[in-house]
């Protein structure tokens, strides 16, 4: 540690923090929060890259931690050693496709993983749980598929279809549980589909990318008449710090981008502004589009309803869908060797060199 833990206000404990939206977080809280000490747990597993908050390292209020949430001893340690008063957990496995080949390891991390967490927070504050806090981050997916219409809610009712939302609706059941059971101060948000830079290739926007720059296919599911509604992680960032700061205790907040898009159509216009900033002709990218089988238990629609966060905490995306994926297709051109050190593998080194 740079500092003795008790100079600061807080000791907040962000799961996941090298990956993809937990590394948008952590770079938010350590530079807007100099009186906060914030401590990044994560296991370095695929979607973990230290590369993500390499510039923010050496903050004198950052620490990484390379430890595995399914290890409750080792978990249990590190909150009497370093006593987090507050945990931001983003820790999960995310990818539905892998949930469908390996539902197993997603409830090990997604569930067991979560009690950990919350198991070791109740042992180091019993007796004093004011000011405290465990907020857990979740997904829209949680819901289930909508039709052509409607909202999801913070009082819809769950409907998982599969192994990924159902391991992730559990994990919610279980906070919520621990909250009225064991009092344990909660606040949980349900995000819809992140995008945004340092997003690890096998989702959607980064893999059309990359796949485009290399001019190979682009892999479309079914007929790619799939809606999401995206949100830009950085906006997705603020909404955290708004729902750590203000929200209510046993509260949920749903965080959506007003943003609602069938997946053929988000893939058309990212072609169409790959095109101009490759320099090739128009279409030369919509080529590559390929359909692909369907894969099993797919949502049709997702939808979020956010006013309620915008209402009660303040919180509206501060960009539109167009301007978000400018800025996203911009970044990955400018940090094609971020990309490249993904997809090689070579991105796993940089633990060993900074911290072994």
């Amino acid at each position: 540690m740079k500092m003795e833990d008790k100079a600061f206000k807080k000791n907040i404990l962000i799961t996941g923090g090298a990956g993809f939206i937990g590394s948008h977080v952590v770079r938010l809280f350590v530079k807007k929060y100099p009186q906060y000490h914030i401590f990044n747990l994560d296991d370095l597993t695929y979607a973990g890259n230290l590369e993500n908050i390499k510039d923010i390292e050496k903050a004198s209020n950052y620490d990484f931690i390379k430890a595995d949430i399914n290890d409750a001893d080792q978990i249990k340690e590190l909150f009497q050693i370093h006593q987090f008063d507050s945990v931001i957990h983003l820790a999960a496995e995310s990818h539905v496709d892998r949930s469908i080949s390996n539902p197993k390891i997603f409830v090990e991390t997604n569930v067991t993983g979560t009690i950990n967490l919350m198991e070791a927070a109740l042992e180091t504050w019993r007796g004093n749980l004011e000011n405290k806090l465990f907020y857990h981050i979740s997904t829209d997916e949680v819901y289930g598929s909508l039709g052509e219409t409607g909202l999801f809610t913070e009082t819809t009712a769950y409907d998982p279809n599969s192994p990924y939302s159902a391991s992730k609706a559990a994990s919610d059941h279980f906070v919520r549980a621990y909250g009225e059971t064991y009092n344990l101060p909660y606040v949980i948000s349900n995000c819809s589909n992140n995008y945004g830079p340092n997003q690890f290739p096998e989702k959607l926007i980064p893999l059309f990318i990359n796949n485009i720059i290399a001019n190979k296919a682009l892999p479309v599911y079914g007929d790619g008449r799939y809606t999401r509604d995206w949100l830009y992680v950085i906006d997705h960032a603020r909404a955290i710090d708004l729902a750590f700061h203000k929200g209510k205790n046993k509260s949920t907040y749903n965080i959506g981008g007003f943003n609602e898009w069938q997946n053929i159509d988000l893939i058309k216009l990212l072609c169409e502004i790959m095109d101009k900033k490759l320099n090739r002709s128009a279409g030369e990218s919509e080529a590559l589009i390929t359909f692909i089988k369907d894969r099993p238990g797919h949502d049709k629609r997702y939808a979020i309803d956010a006013s309620k966060i915008n209402k009660e905490l303040g919180w509206e995306p501060s960009v539109t869908f167009e301007e978000g994926l400018m800025k996203t297709v911009e970044w990955y051109l400018q940090n094609q060797n971020w990309i490249r050190a993904v997809v090689s593998g070579s991105y796993q080194e940089y633990y060993k060199k900074q911290y072994l």
